[in-house]
């Protein structure tokens, strides 16, 4: 690793949750139980749990010409965020997301992507000297693959962890981009997706030989998995909490795994840090508000 910095490569989107009793059936109407309009999107909650895991980050993203963005900007400088690589754009309003969140916690979630669908291989050139600072470069789906693939050539010309988050679950993904992952992260659901296998073993071991170092399967409430090349799966479970709201808990784990990776090089303890990190987040509703500060994850692993 070149050193201890992260630079994510993702989406931003305002998001709207909306408080119900139960879910919707097709063609229902609810009333809701309250709203919340809060930052959100996966690479922006990522990059601010690394930020606030400890890890020196940088974001690369587009942004609309707008309040949503001006409020992201704010958002990521207040975290310390490196804000330099993201572009602001005349032809698309910033990302939004609608979120239903029901009694248990369980939520839904429909993205209108706006400008996130605009990042291009041409942003990430653009950023090229924020890649070239990095130990590790993190992105997920909601961006398009190919500024995700471009930003994986860079990272790997300097020697830097390539992480991808296969979250929203695919319904392909191109090769040359899985072939450009060390440490792929995928739930259950994203697993199948990619595996076309249905439990988490099955799905690590498929995926392992696809990426350059690991797999991490996430299992929600049960922890987690990591398979690793020449080491046997290692398991984890997750703290037991008082669930609130699960918006974001994929989002802090892949952040804080991505921060303590970067920070000692170790994939076991990384593991640690995102089960701990995913719990915690799901006792505070919101998505980028649950995101958890270092000493509190410390202390929970």
């Amino acid at each position: 690793m070149s050193s201890g910095r992260i630079v994510v490569v993702g989406s931003y989107n305002h998001d709207v949750s909306l408080s119900v009793a139960r879910m919707p059936a097709p063609g229902e109407t609810l009333l809701g139980l309250g709203r919340v309009e809060s930052p959100g999107g996966k690479g922006s909650n990522q990059a601010i749990q690394a930020a606030r895991a400890g890890a020196a980050t940088a974001m690369i993203a587009a942004l609309g010409q707008d309040a949503a963005a001006d409020q992201a900007l704010a958002l990521w400088a207040g975290d310390g965020i490196d804000v330099s690589g993201v572009a602001r754009l005349a032809e698309a309003g910033t990302g939004m997301a609608v979120i239903l969140v029901d009694a248990a916690g369980e939520n839904m979630i429909v993205v209108d992507s706006g400008a996130n669908a605009l990042l291009a291989p041409a942003h990430i050139d653009a950023a090229t000297g924020l890649i070239d600072q990095s130990g590790l470069v993190l992105a997920q789906l909601e961006t398009p693959a190919a500024a995700t693939l471009r930003a994986f050539e860079l990272a790997r010309a300097c020697d830097a962890i390539t992480v991808l988050n296969a979250a929203p679950a695919p319904e392909r993904l191109d090769p040359a981009l899985l072939a450009a992952v060390d440490i792929l992260v995928v739930n259950e659901v994203e697993g199948r997706a990619l595996s076309g296998h249905d439990h988490a073993a099955a799905i690590g071991e498929a995926l392992l030989g696809r990426v350059g170092r690991a797999v991490v399967v996430t299992l929600g409430a049960r922890g987690a998995m990591l398979f690793e090349h020449q080491r046997p799966p290692l398991a984890l479970g997750s703290p037991s909490v008082e669930v609130v709201d699960t918006t974001g808990a994929g989002d802090a784990f892949t952040g804080a795994l991505a921060a303590r990776l970067v920070e000692t090089g170790d994939a076991a303890a990384a593991l640690a840090w995102g089960v701990a990190a995913g719990a915690l987040a799901c006792t505070v509703r919101g998505a980028a508000a649950s995101c958890a500060h270092a000493a509190a994850i410390a202390a929970l692993v």
